[in-house]
């Protein structure tokens, strides 16, 4: 019972954290507003969580897995198991849950306060299982790549891709990182509002890259 109180407390917190988040970004979370607004004080929360930047580095996994979980979900409702159709689904769901989750979205990619370490080893092992989904679907799609890379960046790239335990060769590894680049600038330009504030329909963008990124 007690550890089943623990984990219902420590998700409150961090629902509570997450909408501070939501209204003012990660310079606004504060563990005293969020004891406040749980009805205890302050300090009895470094009872569930050492300090903010632990609460962060929970929020930030989480964020993780569920981008992850909604990946998947979007591949599993792909419109036939063609290793494109299953790409163009994967994108199209990352792209949803960035605009479904802006302020998650955001503490994925770099350091939410200044002085977090947004590659430390837990957060970069978090990220490694969306990033697998993409690995996998480009291996079944097969090297299409007019040319492999040279070196040294194919040593580069097959040592990465050994980090995610994928067995794929530099051609599609590198696919793979241009792929997720173009989609998270397009992303990221989107949930800052910038097409929107050139007068340009961030729908159209997006579709007009679509083929690019799914070639």
């Amino acid at each position: 019972m007690r550890e089943r109180y623990r984990a219902q407390v420590r998700a409150e917190i961090k629902q509570a954290a997450l909408r501070q988040l939501a209204e003012s970004g990660p310079g606004g979370l504060s563990v005293s507003a969020i004891g406040k607004e749980l009805g205890v004080s302050g300090p009895a929360l470094y009872r569930y969580f050492a300090g903010r930047d632990e609460l962060l580095t929970e929020l930030v996994i989480d964020a993780y897995n569920d981008l992850a979980d909604a990946l998947s979900a979007a591949i599993s409702h792909a419109p036939g198991q063609e290793p494109r159709a299953r790409l163009e689904a994967m994108v199209r769901g990352y792209r949803s849950w960035a605009l479904a989750e802006p302020h998650r979205y955001r503490l994925l990619f770099g350091p939410p306060l200044p002085g977090y370490d947004a590659h430390a080893e837990r957060l970069v092992a978090a990220s490694v299982a969306a990033m697998n989904l993409l690995l996998g679907t480009l291996r079944e799609a097969g090297d299409r790549a007019p040319t492999p890379p040279s070196r040294p960046l194919a040593s580069q790239l097959t040592a990465w891709a050994q980090t995610h335990a994928a067995d794929v060769d530099p051609a599609i590894a590198l696919r793979a990182i241009l792929i997720w680049s173009r989609l998270h600038g397009l992303v990221s330009l989107e949930i800052a509002g910038n097409f929107a504030s050139m007068g340009i329909d961030p729908d159209q963008v997006f579709e007009a890259q679509l083929p690019a990124l799914t070639a």
